[in-house]
């Protein structure tokens, strides 16, 4: 017998300022789909989400539910109006009986039910938005980046709780281990399409490389048979005008038909300005202490950080990651210990709040208002590595688009917030680069590039997030801070830390153990490569490979006689240019050297 579908859209097109966000759109959600809904970020993810929810009236088409069947959406930014504290926003609509499924989520998404909402943060709304979508157990759930704002705990609670329910969902989330874990289908929209696979998010990649390569070799066809269609034109139309006015008209189509194609949308061009190199001590702290009324941050506490390192701090939220960190960089005195800071070093901050960003500037004056930033006399350019760019040309390497220049910063998506912040970081020279969260609302595409220039950066890293795929690819060092003031430090990422830990992150205690001290968990020493050494040792043989391909052409350029008296100043930047890589292919095939040898080791 035929399933009926929890939700059934047919013919959906919805356009916003003339542009078609989906045109015809058919989709059926069915009983038990635990789906991913992916793509880029402004593709229209969360619009599709709102129309589903009934929140956003499409232009045409029709959406169906059946009779005795629900829906529930976890709103972005839930309005609070009328209620005092977040639980009685998050148990309104419930049953007297059911009132402790609001205690329990609210325990396992760690919020206070008792907080009042005009004191709220934004992070405890959507918590406490998330939790009442958990107690209403809807037979389908809606959930727009359910994991912003929460700690790992948090994430592995709701991890739990959704692969044990028997509701369908269709998910949005940033978070790859989150969506591997949860997902059986996937929802991809590119360029208006929505395409489905019937299975879960960590097939995705591969099914959309290989979609695009078939779309290029398809263009690549196309492009091939214009060009021979249209050299016929030029060399034989007058002498068959009237017999292959056919071939003409079909030559149009082609055109027409490349016109029409919708040009993917590229990457965003990040690069980071690397500064002058730091000293190789970075940073020192010794016996530090930290406190807060009776609250412990840190007790006791030791970390060498030396040039290159990739430090990620860990821990559930309140913990004091931040404060641990704004205490090393000397930006928060601690109790007792010294913290001393390397030569030469050049900072730059992304700041989980987005302070950097005012609301009410366009994107426009956010650019070429900062000082750092500022050209002066020239009101259209900012200056990035030290070099003038038009603010639009800058803007569109981070995926905006022209239009946007001039709209307010308030205007912008969490995801586009993100991208514009780090349009202003990565123009900037740096050698200590402090990224606090920087993964909420970024696609996963940006996400890899993030990745990899991390990856390539010559300067040191901190980094809190709570994002575990993110953290295997990116920190060498993890830093977990457990509370009381308990912070140790670990070798290798978050699968690295687990491990080291001997247990399960997130795995439920019993209250009677909660309430007896931990024994602390030494690190131990791991023999063979961390996933980030194991991460490192795989992508070494191309950046070496590329390094000496860069030498080779600098070497021949330098081998023309007249380039010094020709063009002293290339002269000179190539010299610099060449003795620059040459210390790096120098570093990387020791780096390689070492991690071979500790590989074959173990």
């Amino acid at each position: 017998m035929a399933r009926i579908p929890l939700l059934q859209m047919s013919g959906i097109s919805l356009t916003f300022g003339g542009d078609p966000v989906f045109s015809d759109l058919d989709l059926v959600v069915q009983p038990g789909d635990r789906v991913a809904l992916v793509g880029r970020n402004g593709s229209g993810k969360s619009t599709l989400m709102k129309v589903m929810a009934g929140l956003v009236e499409a232009d045409q088409g029709e959406i169906v539910v059946p009779p005795g069947k629900s829906v529930g959406y976890m709103e972005q930014d839930p309005t609070m109006e009328g209620f005092a504290t977040l639980g009685d926003y998050a148990s309104s609509g419930l049953e007297l009986g059911e009132l402790y499924k609001v205690e329990r989520a609210g325990e396992g998404l760690k919020f206070d039910p008792s907080r009042p909402v005009e004191t709220a943060s934004g992070g405890e709304r959507r918590r406490a938005a998330l939790a009442k979508l958990m107690a209403e157990a809807p037979d389908l759930m809606l959930l727009d980046e359910p994991t912003n704002h929460l700690d790992i705990e948090a994430i592995a609670w709701l991890e739990r709780e959704l692969g044990a329910t028997r509701a369908a969902f269709v998910l949005i989330s940033h978070d790859r281990a989150f969506l591997r874990a949860l997902t059986r289908a996937t929802l991809w929209i590119d360029r208006g399409a929505v395409r489905r696979r019937e299975q879960g998010f960590d097939a995705f990649e591969a099914w959309r490389d290989k979609v695009w390569e078939e779309e290029d070799q398809q263009r690549h066809k196309l492009n091939r048979l214009i060009k021979s269609e249209a050299k016929w034109a030029v060399e034989g139309i007058s002498a068959r005008r009237k017999r292959n006015q056919g071939r003409v008209r079909a030559l149009k189509a082609l055109r027409a038909e490349k016109a029409a194609q919708i040009k993917r949308q590229g990457s965003a061009a990040m690069t980071l300005e690397a500064g002058p190199k730091s000293g190789r001590k970075v940073i020192e702290a010794k016996g530090l202490f930290k406190g807060f009324d009776d609250k412990q941050i840190v007790r006791s506490f030791d970390l060498l950080v030396q040039r290159g390192d990739r430090v990620a701090f860990v821990g559930p939220n309140g913990v004091g990651k931040t404060t641990l960190l704004k205490m090393l960089l000397g930006q928060v005195q601690p109790d007792e210990g010294t913290v001393s800071l390397g030569t030469n070093l050049e900072i730059a901050v992304f700041d989980q709040t987005r302070a950097q960003l005012d609301p009410e500037m366009s994107l426009w004056d956010s650019l070429t208002g900062d000082p750092e930033m500022r050209v002066s006399g020239k009101a259209d350019q900012v200056m990035v590595g030290g070099q003038p760019k038009h603010v639009v040309g800058y803007l569109k390497e981070f995926l905006f688009d022209e239009r946007q220049a001039r709209a307010a910063v308030k205007s912008l998506s969490g995801g586009e917030k993100a991208r514009l912040l780090l349009a202003k970081l990565m123009a900037k020279s740096s050698n200590l680069l402090v990224l606090d969260e920087p993964t909420n609302d970024l696609d996963v595409e940006t996400l890899d590039l993030l990745q990899e220039l991390l990856d390539d950066y010559d300067g040191t890293v901190l980094l809190v997030s709570h994002d575990r795929d993110f953290l295997d690819r990116v920190a060498t060092t993890t830093i977990a801070m457990e509370g009381n003031g308990r912070a140790t430090v670990y070798a290798g990422g978050w699968s690295d830390y687990s491990a080291q830990r001997g247990d399960v992150v997130g795995k439920k205690e019993e209250k009677a153990k909660a309430s007896k001290p931990k024994v602390k968990q030494e690190a131990k020493p791991k023999s063979g490569l961390s996933f980030s050494e194991k991460h490192r040792l795989d992508k070494l043989p191309d950046e070496i490979a590329r390094l000496e391909a860069e030498i080779a052409k600098l070497e021949e350029l330098m081998s023309d006689p007249e380039l010094f008296s020709r063009e002293p100043v290339k002269f000179q930047k190539a010299t610099e240019a060449l003795v620059e890589r040459q210390e790096k292919l120098s570093a990387a095939e020791e780096e390689w050297l070492m991690l071979e040898e500790k590989s074959e080791s173990a």
